[in-house]
């Protein structure tokens, strides 16, 4: 038994910094990522994006029933038990494609021999094995998958091949649309973002500070580690895209257990907690190469011609044109398909799947810092019944923000006065201390605001994936990420490219299936 305190990373590729010096940035990277590694999928955004490690931790048979994508050449290592060869073979076959290159390290000769003859059950074409000596070397079998009956694809949520990398129309630039069109981009898709809006992030995206904050559940419910995923996911952008301690800053995050109702709550601390400004975020974004943003442009309609989608505004001219199109415009989205509905009322059967959304309003409470601060503000953010975050870099200084409200977008508005009332009463349950200290701002109204309306599904989890039943389906959707859009943006954002390009998944595919825009 070993004990180390170096990253495991670093110690499984410590051995090839001296033969490949160039993979030393990659490690490092790696390395500062290499945490909190429970069983399941995590997705490793590494080099600009231009390296995806996916690493999957449990039970492999278990973990390759979970893997949605066709392989272009697959390294295995083979158990020395038969029974467990034999299954492992059939889910290995299952993310195959016709022609994939299965190479097979077979720890003995007993399990060349039972892996071989599993090999050929399952269609494998058996190539002559390399030279291998049993008892110094495993052996060595490489194949290819070529089964002599007819392949049926019968995992719905998966295309049968990759989209062609083309053009791509997003709208909405918020967190969702600027994370759709990075992670397109990346790829190789010239990607057009349209915004009604000027500039981007002048919705929901436009709040001036938010937390990085993972879900927790008793259960650990498909939201609690969704957002997991998501989270790392997002810290990997904010190091590679941001400027740390004025743009974002990983500060940890103090939760405090409000809801529960145990008589003495038990606060969590979350140590990869952060806090980030979602606009520098979505700037950040769209200024990669392969991105073009069109502000002052709201799309009206849809309309089919051509084998290519057209993008309508309101007097039916022409905005663009495109192969696909990704709708990330939040609650905005239903309207376009309710009109497409409309011109297009075959597509209803598939459009009532998706899930309904709304609009839910939301005021933040915020204060420059002063040479009369009190000693009670955190060193660090705070999380429950509402945040408090204090000292973010702002223009004039720095600024403690406190919220949000919650409220449907469907009921009468309520006085921005009673908002900020409502915003301290959350703040005296999170910091009594604070608050009182804080109660004569909130009530004589030295206190700013900030408010804008989040899109949430009924089930509260974004809906992401294709719109229509087709092989290769051109209307997509990423919305509904309600008040955790910089929790799910970037985890959903590489879902959706994910499926573009038949790659592997960032998440389990029953995770995954949670997150299905056509899930009713």
């Amino acid at each position: 038994m070993a004990f180390t305190t170096a990253p495991p990373a670093t110690l499984a590729l410590s051995g090839l910094l001296g033969s490949q010096p160039a993979l030393a940035s990659l490690v490092q990277e790696l390395a500062s990522q290499w945490h909190a590694l429970r069983p399941g999928f995590h997705r490793f955004v590494l080099n600009q994006g231009q390296v995806m490690l996916t690493l999957c931790i449990g039970d492999t048979l278990n973990l390759l029933r979970q893997q949605q994508f066709a392989a272009d050449a697959v390294r295995w290592r083979a158990p020395e038990a038969e029974a467990a060869s034999l299954w492992i073979v059939k889910a290995l076959a299952r993310c195959c494609r016709r022609g994939t290159r299965l190479t097979v390290d077979a720890p003995n000769a007993q399990a060349q021999s039972d892996v071989t003859r599993h090999l050929m059950q399952c269609g494998f074409d058996l190539q002559t094995p390399e030279a291998a000596t049993f008892d110094t070397a495993p052996a060595r079998l490489v194949a290819s998958f070529n089964p002599r009956w007819t392949l049926k694809k019968t995992r719905q949520t998966t295309l049968a091949s990759a989209l062609p990398v083309g053009s791509c129309a997003v709208v909405g630039a918020g967190l969702a649309g600027a994370s759709v069109a990075a992670a397109l981009a990346r790829r190789g898709w010239q990607v057009t973002v349209l915004d009604r809006a000027e500039a981007p992030a002048a919705g929901a995206s436009g709040l001036p500070v938010g937390l990085v904050v993972p879900h927790v559940s008793a259960d650990d419910c498909a939201l609690s580690q969704l957002s997991r995923s998501g989270v790392r996911l997002m810290l990997q952008q904010a190091r590679s895209l941001l400027l740390a301690g004025q743009d974002w800053a990983p500060s940890g995050v103090l939760e405090r257990d409000l809801d529960s109702g145990h008589l003495h709550p038990q606060d969590l601390w979350h140590p990869q907690g952060a806090w980030i400004k979602p606009a520098q975020l979505v700037r950040a974004w769209l200024s990669q190469a392969g991105i073009t943003f069109m502000g002052q442009t709201e799309v009206s309609q849809l309309r089919r011609r051509d084998g290519l989608w057209e993008l309508l505004d309101e007097h039916g001219q022409r905005l663009c044109r495109a192969e696909r199109v990704v709708l990330a415009n939040a609650c905005g989205a239903e309207t376009l398909l309710q009109r497409l509905r409309r011109d297009e009322p075959g597509r209803a059967v598939d459009l009532a799947r998706l899930p309904a959304m709304h609009g839910m309003r939301g005021m933040l409470s915020w204060a420059l810092h002063d040479g009369k601060d009190p000693g009670e503000f955190p060193p660090y953010p705070v999380n429950g019944s509402g945040s408090m975050v204090p000292r973010i870099p702002v223009a004039g200084g720095a600024a403690w923000f406190m919220g949000s409200s919650y409220q449907a977008e469907d009921q009468p508005e309520r006085p921005d006065h009673d908002n900020h009332l409502a915003n301290w009463q959350h703040l005296r349950s999170l910091q009594p201390a604070l608050a009182d200290a804080l109660q004569h701002k909130f009530e004589s109204g030295e206190v700013k605001h900030w408010k804008n309306t989040r899109c949430v599904t009924t089930d509260r989890l974004p809906a992401v994936g294709p719109l229509e039943a087709s092989e290769q389906p051109g209307l997509w959707i990423c919305a509904g990420l309600g008040s955790r859009g910089l929790s799910f943006s970037v985890l959903c954002a590489e879902l959706l490219a994910a499926r573009w390009g038949a790659e592997p998944w960032p998440v389990e595919a029953s995770l995954a299936k949670a997150l299905n825009a056509l899930r009713h």
